[in-house]
């Protein structure tokens, strides 16, 4: 799925019903593969536009401009129809300020629908493929065989990674190696 997709999905607040409008569509239409595609091609597009940030972040924009210019913009891009069209609504709606959290809802739907788990993996420093792949091995082997991996940098940790998946944590952060050993320190003085 596309980076950033949410962990968990919640389906009574305004991006999940979206978000749940537009899976029951796609599955119905029997396009639901294709539309996840579309849908990543439209949060790059969107992470690549000034134009379209501004459209949709820019409340003083008039509803019926804004609808025309993200709706036309898709069909530019060859989006199929039932994606203008639910984007149309969205821009109908006022609701275009929602629209990238809508669709990162939508992945986030479309994994938990599928089984698959996101883990959330924070490190020091990037890591390598062999590392990424021993990681997904190792999570298999405790029972995430679906699992999409969100990485993220942070240098605070000094390395080591802790790992996030549901409500689970796993910290195996050289910072919090260092933590216990300080407070046993104290303890022990």
């Amino acid at each position: 799925m596309a980076a950033g997709a949410a962990s968990t999905f919640a389906a009574n607040d305004l991006k999940g019903r979206y978000a749940t409008a537009l899976y029951e569509l796609a599955e119905e239409e029997r396009v639901l593969n294709e539309v996840v595609s579309e849908v990543e091609n439209l949060l790059k597009i969107i992470n690549e536009s000034e134009l379209l940030r501004e459209v949709l972040n820019n409340p003083s924009f008039d509803t019926a401009q804004s609808r025309e210019i993200i709706v036309s913009t898709l069909k530019q891009a060859g989006f199929s129809q039932l994606l203008q069209n639910f984007v149309g609504v969205i821009a109908n709606n006022r609701r275009l300020a929602s629209l990238k959290s809508i669709l990162l809802a939508f992945f986030a739907l479309v994994d938990f629908r599928r089984g698959v788990s996101t883990a959330e993996v924070t490190t020091a420093h990037p890591l390598t493929d062999k590392q990424r792949a021993q990681l997904k091995d190792r999570l298999a082997q405790v029972g995430y065989n679906k699992v999409n991996i969100q990485e993220r940098i942070d240098a605070k940790l000094l390395g080591g990674f802790v790992i996030r998946i549901g409500a689970q944590l796993y910290d195996a952060s050289l910072k919090s190696r260092l933590n216990r050993l300080h407070n046993v320190m104290k303890g022990a003085a």
